[in-house]
């Protein structure tokens, strides 16, 4: 993969950098341009999304034709077709998929000096993690639009309408978060944009023992028990219940509670990790 330059005056206003009167001003700059640049940086390189992108939906188009009349199953939950119960869970696979790429680039600033050269500046240590993440929450948000237009398209709408959408859309921001830093986490304590590629496999086998692709209730022995507290069944039913039901304030808190908590707890992780990097430094 091959990162965008790094020259830090190219990217970031030395204005937003340089301390001066109106400290809080230069921070939320520096915090702005940061992101702008994750932003840009993640986009310009294809590679990062367009797979992420892709693969989820060539998943959905054969498991859609292989397994249409599921439907009819005891235990599954009234859809108007299998697509459509399928809806939630892509779309989080390709939050997921795309967000844990997304997260690379902060190992890639580590392997060609640029996070060095941040550290000697007075950006705030905070603001470079949580600008990193732009990307993967930018991807995140856009990717659900995207499939959303696309399932629609080909026939599966939600129940929900607008506000369902927005539930699902800010569901897979705040996962897209979560799984960035995670995937943050480990470029900071191995400094290597291949580990982090890596670490994609953990990532798949969540989202395979959940209910991505099935409902819980047609599952059965230790699978069905993995898949029932697997936050990622969680969440997708969370998005689902917004799709076939339509929209519910109360499913949308459930889904938010634990999107929120994931994304803390992987942030708090990433957070732990720069300041080891950081005390390593010194």
């Amino acid at each position: 993969m091959t990162d965008l330059p790094i020259d830090p005056s190219s990217t970031i206003p030395k204005k937003a950098i340089v301390s001066g009167h109106d400290s809080g001003q230069a921070g939320i700059g520096a915090f702005l341009a940061m992101s702008r640049r994750a932003i840009v940086g993640f986009y310009r390189q294809p590679s990062n999304w367009v797979v992420g992108a892709a693969f989820p939906l060539l998943i959905t188009a054969v498991s859609a034709s292989a397994f249409s009349r599921s439907t009819s199953l005891p235990g599954f939950p009234d859809a108007d077709s299998f697509l459509q119960f399928l809806m939630a869970g892509t779309i989080l696979q390709g939050t997921l998929f795309g967000s844990i790429t997304a997260s690379t680039d902060l190992a890639l600033d580590i392997e060609n000096g640029f996070m060095d050269r941040l550290l000697a500046s007075p950006v705030s240590r905070v603001s470079i993690l949580v600008s990193r993440l732009a990307g993967a929450a930018t991807f995140g948000a856009g990717i659900t639009v995207l499939y959303i237009a696309v399932f629609t398209l080909f026939g599966a709408k939600v129940n929900g309408g607008l506000a369902g959408m927005l539930v699902m859309v800010l569901l897979s921001t705040i996962m897209a978060i979560g799984v960035g830093g995670y995937g943050a986490a480990i470029g900071l304590k191995t400094g290597s944009a291949e580990a982090v590629g890596n670490s994609f496999p953990l990532i798949f086998i969540l989202l395979f023992m959940s209910s991505a692709f099935f409902p819980v209730e047609t599952m059965s022995g230790t699978y069905k028990t993995i898949a029932q507290y697997n936050p990622i069944s969680l969440v997708i039913d969370a998005s689902r219940h917004q799709v076939l039901q339509g929209f519910d304030l109360g499913e949308a808190t459930k889904g938010f509670v634990i999107a929120i908590a994931f994304a803390s707890i992987m942030i708090g992780l990433a957070l732990s990790q720069l300041r080891s990097r950081l005390a390593d430094a010194s």
